[in-house]
């Protein structure tokens, strides 16, 4: 078969390829001219050259857009809070008293104040006595004065021990800060856990905490071996009236324990922990080390402080 057939466009005999349009053939004879599209280019078919049979390919397509990925932003680190340098203070026991079977409150007031944070410790040091690293709180009531150093100490009524060495009066020298167990603004949700005398440090970054950051979710677990020995009730009476709504209290011992008092062991209690979360704990070393262990596996910040045992 012929590549190319006669053709007759307007009386006029034309040679074309086999497949090409008469209007094709047209354009190529310059018999018509081409037409402007509607935007000035040439309509389709109507080129002053004739028509290829296809469209050339296109040799590359375009890139799509490519938007700018946002840099990852660097983790807030809040700064750490460097404590003051240790200094030393004289004064006297002012106050002693029973706070329950298990523990007793002793007061004692030095000369000036400590410039101490909440949950920072002091070695305090008695006349006949091995000095002691204890850490300064507030009353269950939240009272204290600048100059008042006050402590919550365990003991036991069958060997009172120091509890019977402390009278008012007594010659006491102290030295802090000391530790790294302060209270430290920002961060996660707050998680405080607390058995027997450690409620001191427990209720000094708590009632800090509710003054400097009200708005903080805080959690608040406290125990106790013996129902009798949750002294701490007025103290979390001014939490829960502050918006603290998640307080525990637990005793390991079941006689006589209130309807709002749990049994133990108060680990048992602690809340699922978070990554972001920030964790003191204050008591004895089986429950601090067991605190310990689940804010290392939840990858919490943990700040320990043991009780110490008189």
């Amino acid at each position: 078969m012929s590549a190319r057939c006669s053709l007759v466009v307007n009386g006029k005999s034309v040679r074309v390829s086999t497949g090409d349009t008469p209007l094709e053939a047209a354009l190529a004879e310059g018999m018509i001219a081409p037409a402007q599209g509607v935007h000035g280019a040439g309509a389709p078919g109507q080129a002053a050259a004739p028509a290829a049979r296809r469209l050339p390919g296109r040799g590359h397509r375009p890139d799509m857009a490519k938007l700018p990925l946002p840099r990852p932003q660097p983790a807030i680190v809040l700064p750490e809070t460097r404590a003051a340098a240790p200094v030393k203070r004289t004064g006297s026991i002012t106050d002693v008293r029973a706070l329950s079977p298990h523990a007793i409150e002793v007061v004692v007031t030095v000369t000036r104040r400590l410039p101490l944070e909440p949950g920072h410790q002091v070695v305090l040091a008695l006349e006949g006595l091995e000095p002691l690293t204890l850490c300064p709180t507030l009353r269950v009531d939240g009272s204290a004065e600048l100059n008042e150093l006050v402590f919550h100490l365990p003991q036991d009524p069958a060997a009172p021990g120091l509890a019977a060495s402390l009278a008012v009066g007594t010659a006491a020298k102290v030295r802090g800060p000391v530790g790294r167990a302060q209270y430290r603004p920002g961060g996660g949700r707050l998680i405080l856990v607390s058995d027997g005398t450690g409620f001191a440090p427990v209720w000094s970054v708590a009632r800090a905490a509710r003054y400097v950051e009200p708005a903080r979710d805080m959690a608040v677990l406290v125990g106790a071996r013996d129902p009798l020995d949750l002294y701490m009730r007025p103290a979390l009476d001014w939490l829960r009236a502050t918006g603290i709504g998640r307080i525990t209290l637990v005793a390991d011992r079941s006689r006589q324990r209130p309807p709002d008092v749990r049994p133990g062991p108060l680990t048992a209690h602690v809340p699922p922990l978070r990554t972001t979360d920030v964790v003191h704990v204050a008591g004895s070393a089986s429950t601090v080390g067991a605190v310990e262990v689940l804010a290392a596996a939840a990858g919490a910040r943990c700040y320990p402080l043991l009780v110490p045992e008189t």
